[in-house]
């Protein structure tokens, strides 16, 4: 990636009429456009199931959970099935996915229960948390490559 070339194809830029085009304006806007629907989708799992006050975070467990089971899986396709246009990547994996995960609330969640004389609850919310997305991750991962090799003719 040294050769300017090289990082103006990764960036999406091209040279053309001496002149680079493209850019990232794409990528942010589609990253933004991802993070939007992202946000509103966590934001409706907080509505649909709320945790009281001083309660476990189960929502933000279980979104967090799915989010990286959702990545798993988006990430075994694209890099195993197909090459997918440019703007699919920042636009799911990074926005949407980006925004409906949410470790920010998580590491707010742990502060608030040790907060609250809590502390066993919150380090083991946050072994929990870590354990279960990080097997979430990879066992989409698994998964989805078996199926892809057992639908493979």
């Amino acid at each position: 990636m040294s050769v300017p070339e090289q990082r103006a194809e990764r960036s999406g830029r091209r040279w053309s009429g001496g002149r680079w085009s493209g850019g990232q304006w794409p990528v942010v806007a589609v990253v933004a456009l991802g993070g939007v629907l992202g946000a509103c989708g966590r934001y409706g799992a907080s509505l649909i199931w709320t945790t009281p006050p001083g309660g476990f975070p189960w929502t933000t467990l279980l979104v967090n959970v799915i989010g990286c089971a959702v990545i798993g899986v988006f990430m075994a396709i694209i890099s195993d099935v197909r090459s997918v246009h440019r703007l699919v990547r920042p636009f799911f994996g990074t926005g949407v996915l980006g925004g409906f995960t949410t470790f920010s609330t998580y590491a707010v969640d742990i502060e608030r229960l040790v907060d609250a004389g809590r502390a066993r609850t919150g380090i083991a919310y946050l072994g929990l948390t870590l354990l279960a997305a990080l097997a979430a991750v990879w066992s989409a991962v698994w998964l989805t490559r078996r199926v892809l090799a057992w639908r493979q003719p």
